[in-house]
């Protein structure tokens, strides 16, 4: 039977002086260390401080503003479609076509190129960096600007939100099948070689099998996000049930733009109830 904490707590602190007189460099106390972590405490509370400064923030604008969000909450009540149901319906139809069509077209197309900026598989340090590098530039571009940018392109409707979406998903998907590349297990892969396989059929029977799952989940997950960043973009005009809600919002239909906040809702819950079942029918019960 393990002896009780009350018990070791109590035999630790009797024997502490000889422990203090053997391990003497363990029991110093660190100032310079805690001298280095106050002052980077200060200067994050200087840098909030002067953030909150810099953008005019205001506890009174916000408590004179709560009952303006009241009044708005009551306007809102009850949520009514007004005959609308079919078109709304319609629309968030299209939001997830959206959504699905430029989360498969960023996954088909970062799942090559994440081989060629893995580690493991890429050695030449060069061809990884600009490969990394185009990655991370699709990816600073958030996905409200690709939006505003295809809709000059290939004009308005939901064809510019899906490739919106795509290049905003190309760079993230990269960045995140790479590094599960990375990390997945070598041991596959050399028993492949050992057998006399070549580099490709390294890749294709000893690092896709074992990264596979992992990836799944992830377009999964990227899925469940893109369906609110499909509601997002169509405010900007690129299609989808956020055209609607942007326009009733404009024009104060409360009761209709809550009653399409509603929709948005159920179907994000809905979305994320099957793709958790899926992560963890993909990659077991670990998923969440």
């Amino acid at each position: 039977m393990s002896a009780r904490p009350e018990t070791l707590r109590a035999a630790a602190r009797a024997d502490l002086g000889r422990l203090r007189a053997r391990y003497p460099a363990q029991f110093r106390t660190d100032w310079p260390g805690r001298a280095r972590l106050a002052a980077l405490l200060v200067v994050l509370v200087g840098l909030a401080a002067l953030g909150y400064w810099r953008l005019d923030f205001s506890a009174a604008r916000i408590l004179h503003g709560l009952g303006r969000l009241g009044t708005f909450a009551v306007l809102m009540l009850p949520p009514s479609p007004e005959g609308q149901f079919w078109t709304f319906l319609h629309a968030l139809g299209e939001t997830l076509g959206i959504a699905f069509l430029g989360t498969l077209t960023a996954a088909i197309l970062a799942f090559p190129v994440a081989f060629l900026a893995a580690r493991n598989v890429v050695p030449n340090p060069f061809a990884r960096f600009a490969v990394r590098r185009g990655l991370d530039v699709m990816r600073s571009v958030d996905v409200l600007i690709w939006a505003l940018i295809w809709i000059n392109v290939v004009g308005l409707g939901p064809f510019a939100g899906a490739l919106a979406i795509a290049c905003s998903d190309f760079g993230a998907l990269g960045k995140l099948f790479s590094e599960a590349v990375e990390t997945c297990d070598r041991r596959a892969g050399e028993g492949v070689v050992a057998s006399g396989g070549s580099a490709l059929h390294r890749i294709r029977f000893g690092l896709i099998p074992g990264v596979l799952p992992v990836l799944a989940s992830q377009v999964l997950y990227f899925f469940e996000s893109n369906t609110r960043s499909a509601t997002i973009i169509g405010i900007v005009g690129a299609g989808g049930i956020g055209q609607y809600l942007t326009e009733l919002i404009r024009v104060l239909e409360l009761q209709q733009a809550a009653f399409l906040v509603l929709m948005i809702l159920v179907t994000v819950a809905a979305i994320d109830w099957v793709s958790t079942r899926l992560r963890r029918a993909i990659i077991g019960p670990a998923a969440r």
